[in-house]
């Protein structure tokens, strides 16, 4: 047989990340033969010069920092990979202190995210024609993104107020996070993918909590370290207060991913052999939320144990409460010792629960609540600067009073509808699945609970680590929820 062998084909991945060769069919060459050697000598050239101009050392990196959008392109799951794994490590130090303008996970998502765009491009005009499709959760998320940004800066514009970098920063957070749960959605394709994020996230958050125990108790040097790359904007009193910030920086964002990824831990304990490492993460996770040394963290995680117990039917989960807390009360008896003299006091509550009140009546609630600016928020940055405080700031320590400043009814109203979709699409998904896919949306299940309920104290919408962690658990649920199921004997 004489059969003509097509003369271009494009290779891509199919849905379950298996390679699949598209063919152009057999016609005379378009001119993408020259481009592509117009483009490699380019690069050639290019390269030739900076060398050049910046030396060896500084091109290596270039080519690195170039690269990673490269082999996103190619193979996507490797920037949810990255970002996952990375997350918890980086996203405690300060903005513009190692990138300018943003945090280093910000920088490392803008370049995955720029993979991602690229590769869509190319098959745009190579494989398939695009085409946008926006599901329930993406329209909840897009509602607080839009009712947290656009329409309060609107509003501040229409009032005659100014504009200030602090308005713009603020209103872009939700935004950010939606990118977030973007890359993950698109990027992960397989259960054995998503498995993959779930572990890495386990490792990562992992290292967290151990660092978060040592500089609880102000061993081996750890706060040193902390207080030299990871203290917020130069306060490094507060690496050496026997909470744990660890590498986010913030005591209770980190008491929330310990809570997230314990979910996660559980939940692969309904389908993986490795039960006894599992186990080990998930007791502990539970040192990290104590080691964290926030009461709100304590109450997170009794939240969080009720939220997997029901979404599970499993009663006996509710035993981890008292075996975390005998555990935590040998193991970190000077953390939790500490936190328990702030009861001590006349009011009968901890100083940092009475500044957190004070900061409340005396700066946000009189703006808030005068000439009905609840209706429409007062404005999207959500602090104010002071030189009486270390760090410069006074920020809102109350997660709703911090809805209806940023957005007013239209936020807040926004958030409900988040987490009732959030909570219903990964109930859904865990009913349907039993692999990793489940596990993802048991940690939803148990993150907006968390979430919702411990917004009364603080915004635990928008915290760095525990936020970026939350809103990839979404997007990972949603890929779950069009994977193929998979069988126990390819797990």
């Amino acid at each position: 047989m004489n059969a003509r062998l097509p003369s271009l084909a494009l290779l891509t991945t199919d849905a379950r990340g298996h390679g699949i060769v598209v063919p152009g069919g057999a016609r005379r060459p378009d001119g993408r033969s020259a481009l592509v050697l117009g483009t490699g000598l380019a690069a050639a050239l290019s390269l030739a010069a900076t060398i050049t101009l910046v030396g060896p050392r500084l091109t290596l990196f270039l080519i690195l920092v170039l690269s990673l959008p490269v082999a996103i392109a190619v193979h996507p799951p490797v920037g949810a990979y990255i970002l996952i794994a990375i997350t918890p490590l980086v996203a405690g130090m300060d903005r513009g202190a190692s990138v300018p303008l943003l945090r280093p996970n910000e920088a490392i998502m803008a370049l995955i995210a720029l993979g991602l765009c690229g590769r869509a491009v190319f098959l745009m005009t190579a494989v398939r024609r695009p085409r946008l499709r926006l599901f329930r959760l993406d329209v909840a998320i897009l509602m607080v993104a839009v009712t947290s940004s656009i329409i309060p800066l609107a509003w501040l514009a229409a009032r005659g107020q100014q504009i200030q970098s602090d308005d713009v920063l603020y209103s872009l957070m939700v935004w950010k996070y939606y990118a977030v749960f973007l890359i993950f959605r698109n990027a992960v394709r397989t259960p054995r993918q998503l498995r993959i994020c779930l572990w890495l996230s386990m490792a990562a958050a992992g290292l967290v909590a151990v660092i978060a125990i040592f500089q609880s108790v102000q061993r081996f040097g750890v706060s040193a370290f902390l207080a030299k790359y990871y203290a917020p904007y130069g306060n490094a009193t507060a690496i050496s207060n026997n909470r744990g910030s660890s590498t986010l920086s913030l005591p209770i964002a980190v008491a929330d991913l310990m809570v997230f990824n314990l979910a996660i831990a559980i939940g692969l304990l309904r389908e993986s052999k490795r039960r006894s490492v599992l186990i080990g993460l998930a007791s502990l996770f539970v040192l990290g939320v104590f080691a964290a040394g926030e009461f709100s963290g304590v109450i997170g995680l009794v939240i969080g144990v009720v939220a997997l117990a029901v979404a599970t039917r499993r009663a006996r989960y509710l035993a981890v409460l008292p075996v975390s807390l005998i555990t935590a009360a040998v193991a970190l008896r000077p953390v939790i010792d500490k936190r328990l003299q702030g009861f001590q006091s006349p009011s009968g509550l901890p100083e940092s629960w009475q500044g957190r009140l004070y900061d409340l009546e005396n700066y946000f609630f009189p703006q808030l609540f005068s000439h009905e600016h609840w209706l429409l928020g007062v404005r999207p940055s959500a602090r104010v600067a002071t030189p009486t405080r270390a760090a410069g700031y006074i920020w809102i320590e109350s997660g709703y009073t911090w809805l209806l400043w940023a957005g007013g009814v239209p936020l807040l109203l926004s958030f409900f509808y988040f987490l009732w979709v959030s909570a219903k699409e990964a109930v859904r998904v865990l009913r349907a699945r039993s692999d990793a896919g489940a596990a993802a949306a048991l940690a939803v299940i148990t993150g907006v609970s968390v979430v919702g309920l411990l917004m009364i104290l603080d915004p635990h919408l928008t915290y760095r680590g525990s936020a970026d962690l939350l809103f990839a658990l979404l997007g990972l649920t949603a890929a779950a929820s069009s994977m193929p199921l998979e069988s126990p004997e390819t797990r």
